[in-house]
């Protein structure tokens, strides 16, 4: 089975909730390459602590929230992006960006630079509020000149149903459907509202 890669279109937007609700859903194996900031819970921790299901070791554990690329500077040392590969799982495995597509890994590299290498299917993370349709849709080109497969978009945050049609039929893109805010955030809170994403679809995709 293709793994598949969790980007979003900016930092703090809902993609480590989102990751934990379809690891879970999927029942598959979850993997940060690059953590940069450690005095919270990091990103696997949450996913751990969400899903339930195994989470691989970070490649790069950096303690500066920061762009990956100065997080690594103010350690003194350089990600090399082409260490980065796609581990091998018994099963599928869901693998989350860190930031947006184009954030720097090294003076060289972006994030994109990687997952086009990757060759594996992207879901694109949005939030619903003001701003979404232009960061959404440029994200969406950027992943197309560089020939990613595009599964389809999933929106985080209350429902705007007309900009997230905007949005999918300028892209022309999927609606995987969207997960609300969820308070309390738990296990359960979780899986009951991932129920409206449409895991059928990127089951599919991860098959083809």
């Amino acid at each position: 089975m293709t793994p598949v890669i969790v980007t979003g279109t900016d930092t703090g937007i809902g993609k480590t909730v989102f990751s934990a609700g379809l690891t879970a859903a999927l029942g598959a194996t979850y993997w940060k390459p690059v953590q940069s900031g450690l005095e919270d819970e990091t990103d696997s921790q949450i996913v751990a602590r969400l899903s339930g299901r195994p989470i691989l070791p970070e490649a790069w554990r950096l303690k500066l929230p920061a762009s990956p690329h100065l997080s690594a500077e103010a350690a003194g040392v350089e990600i090399d992006d082409t260490t980065l590969t796609l581990p091998d799982t018994s099963g599928p495995l869901v693998v989350e960006g860190a930031g947006g597509l184009l954030v720097p890994l090294n003076r060289r590299a972006t994030y994109l630079d990687v997952i086009a290498r990757w060759r594996a299917p992207v879901i694109l993370c949005a939030r619903t509020a003001l701003g979404t349709i232009n960061h959404s849709l440029l994200s969406l080109a950027t992943l197309r000149t560089r020939d990613v497969p595009v599964i389809g978009i999933a929106f985080i945050g209350a429902a705007e149903p007309e900009v997230e049609q905007t949005i999918c039929d300028f892209g022309q893109v999927a609606h995987l459907g969207r997960l609300g805010l969820l308070d309390p955030l738990t296990p359960e809170t979780l899986r009951e509202e991932f129920a409206a994403i449409d895991t059928d679809r990127i089951r599919k995709a991860m098959t083809a």
